[in-house]
């Protein structure tokens, strides 16, 4: 692990102009590229102390040993530049875009002296045009197959064209029809690529001028009485209409434009692009990428923009690119694309109308792709199982942990204190043994105390499970020493409910298995906290005060995506391509969605069931802002008509009903807790 004090230039030698910057490991290696408006303050952010940099940035400074940089004119230029290096030497560092698929194109080789319709795939070629891409190669035969009748232009390979040329027979498509035979002289070089043009130019979207140009061949001709002719037409106007109908009308002012849309997570982004010529939606492709340098979502647009048109030119770049978030460098990279392609671009956000709605669909299609992604990767036993072995040999394990178990904490402003447990199996979610807590014991911002508890209710229902010492209650519940009754998890519920409400001890049946309602006996070989050293200090503590020696605690922090383990003063960083830090962060994620679900429930059930329901003219939305803001309706209660207005989206006249209708509102009679006899405070929610 290299110094960066020990390459950093000296000051005053960094130029405070825009250029590109080379980081090189040891071996002389490009390991990252960068562009900055200003070198001197963009390159100064990296040699700042290692604990107040990004982790992925510290480890990629601690990985140089030296840095260049290359003076330009422009911040055009430095994107220029910039793309060009991250092409020619491929740095580890930086985010590298990987298509989630080989998108096939529909081709026209006008390079050659008899142009050819062919599907491609791959790098692009100069003097070939391209459409698409398309999602099945399939989709691109089929609308060759319907536009060849019309533009019987050479699909042949170059041997089977050289046979036919020798042999003076065309093939076969040659005798129905559907190509102009230039193999055997029937069309001169000079037709048959004036009829590849034509192809071209209707693929582009120039579709309305040929048509009306047929449909006027055709009225002639059945004018003329030459019905076969206009027969011919007719049907040749029916097959460029049902091509063009494989392409649905999305945009109604036949705009040419391409939509990015991103889906992101802490480690992985996926993009998706519609291209859209013509009104139409005539392609689409994604890519997904590793997060490997700290970059934003701007960045990652950048990044995107740079993948995408970095090697394409002229109507290849659409006149509108929409996006979701608008590069940083919004004026640099609009040179840049207008630049390539030769007249003005313009970048924007939609804002309203078709073409919002159109990137909404986009960006669900982003969303899926990313999903999908994991879950492809998620599914592979070999990655599960390389997962396993690098969480095992990360925390210094015995043996892999088979059984995760996985605990988070969730509330608003210290109400509604909840807590999940997810369970993954073999590297595969267990949902049917998924648990939610209620913490009711304290109220406020006290993650630590509340892990703590949660932790230890799990492990004391274990311990009494492998001792044997619960005690059956009549319906065949679970009781516990007060007589509560407790799901398998140990969340004390109602008598007769599950924790969902729902299953065995819902309606109070026992399953046939072995006539005991399912229960949590299994212990985990890891316990993973969603936080960092005070969560883990919690957790650990609670297993060491039932006695539990032999389970794994770590914690993973969601910010940095550190691995902590009980007393240790650093944590362990796991390699960001790592599939056991894949696997912790998608086991943290699913516990961290899993309580922010019940939170969220209990939150609305609370709102649904307060005095604020007889305002008139209030929300669900203002409600909710109310109770966001002051915690509970006996505060909002106690609170002054300027403070409520303080509240966003609340007027004067507003806040004065607000407060005149809690003033006028009785309390509700206290709840008392049934099992202490004391009287619960009321936090103006329900007290069922």
């Amino acid at each position: 692990m290299a110094d960066p004090s020990s390459y950093r230039p000296k000051p005053g030698q960094i130029p405070d102009s825009p250029g590109v910057y080379k980081f090189r490991d040891e071996h002389r290696r490009v390991i990252y590229v960068g562009k900055a408006k200003s070198l001197r303050q963009r390159l100064a952010n990296y040699f700042q102390p290692l604990t107040s940099l990004h982790p992925r940035t510290a480890t990629m400074v601690t990985t140089a040993a030296s840095v260049e940089w290359t003076v330009v004119s422009t911040e055009v230029e430095a994107l220029q530049l910039e793309y060009s290096w991250i092409k020619e030497f491929d740095p580890r560092f930086n985010v590298k875009y990987r298509d989630d698929k080989s998108y096939p194109y529909l081709a026209v080789t006008m390079n050659e002296e008899f142009p050819r319709v062919q599907v491609m795939r791959g790098h692009k070629k100069k003097g070939v045009r391209y459409f698409g891409p398309y999602a099945h190669a399939w989709a691109i035969r089929e609308t060759v197959d319907l536009m060849l009748r019309v533009f019987p232009v050479r699909t042949c390979s170059a041997g089977v064209f050289r046979n036919a040329a020798s042999a003076g027979r065309p093939c076969l498509l040659g005798y129905i029809g559907k190509c102009s035979a230039p193999c055997v002289g029937r069309v001169t070089p000079e037709e048959h690529r004036e009829l590849a043009e034509d192809f071209s130019d209707f693929m582009a979207g120039r579709t309305g001028t040929y048509i009306r140009r047929l449909e006027k061949q055709m009225m002639a001709a059945a004018e003329e009485m030459e019905y076969e002719k206009a027969a011919r037409l007719r049907d040749d106007i029916e097959a460029l209409r049902r091509a063009m109908e494989k392409n649905a009308v999305v945009l109604a002012d036949a705009t040419d434009a391409d939509l990015i849309a991103l889906a992101e997570d802490e480690l992985e982004a996926a993009v998706q692009i519609f291209h859209v010529r013509g009104g139409r939606v005539r392609g689409q492709r994604g890519w997904v990428t590793d997060k490997v340098e700290a970059v934003s979502t701007a960045g990652l647009v950048e990044h995107a923009l740079q993948q995408l048109y970095g090697e394409e030119s002229g109507d290849a770049v659409p006149k509108e690119v929409l996006v979701p978030t608008l590069p940083e460098d919004l004026e640099a990279v609009a040179q840049w694309l207008s630049g390539r392609r030769g007249s003005g671009v313009s970048l924007r956000v939609p804002q309203r109308g078709d073409k919002k709605d159109l990137m909404e669909t986009v960006a669900r299609n982003a969303q899926q792709a990313l999903v999908l992604h994991k879950t492809k990767r998620a599914s592979d036993l070999t990655t599960r199982s390389r997962a396993l072995e690098e969480i095992a040999e990360a925390l210094d394990l015995d043996s892999a942990p088979l059984r995760i178990e996985c605990f988070d904490i969730s509330h608003l402003q210290g109400e509604d204190v909840v807590a999940s447990m997810v369970v993954f199996e073999d590297g595969l979610p267990r949902k049917s043994e998924y648990r939610r807590f209620q913490i009711k014991g304290f109220e406020g911002q006290d993650d630590v105390r509340s892990m703590h508890e949660v932790i230890s209710r799990r492990f004391r229902r274990y311990l009494a499970e492998k001792e044997k010492t619960g005690e059956w209650g009549q319906e065949g519940v679970l009781v516990d020493a007060e007589g509560d009754a407790v799901d398998s998890g140990g969340e004390a519920v109602g008598a007769g409910r599950g924790v969902n409400g729902s299953g065995p001890a819902a309606s109070g049946e026992v399953p046939a298995d072995d006539g005991r309602p399912k229960r949590f006996a299994y212990p985990p070989q890891l316990v993973v906290v969603d936080g960092g050293q005070p969560q883990v200090a919690a957790a650990r503590r609670a297993l060491d005060e039932l006695g539990i020696d032999d389970i794994a605690v770590c914690g993973l922090a969601k910010r940095l995506e550190e691995v902590w383990l009980p007393g240790d003063d650093d944590p362990v960083v796991l390699p960001r391509s790592s599939e056991g830090l894949y696997l912790l962060q998608r086991v943290r994620d699913t516990a961290h969605d899993f309580a922010i679900r019940y939170q969220r429930s209990k939150r609305n059930k609370r709102i649904r069931n307060s005095p604020l329901d007889a305002i008139p003219g209030l929300g669900d939305t203002r409600k909710q802002a109310l109770i966001k803001h002051f915690g509970s309706v006996k505060r909002l209660r106690q609170a002054t008509i300027e403070q409520i207005c303080e509240v966003p989206g609340m007027g004067r006249k507003t806040a004065e009903a607000v407060a005149v209708a809690l003033a006028q509102a009785a309390p509700a009679a206290p709840a008392v807790n049934t099992a202490t006899g004391e009287i619960m405070e009321d936090d103006g929610g329900s007290t069922a």
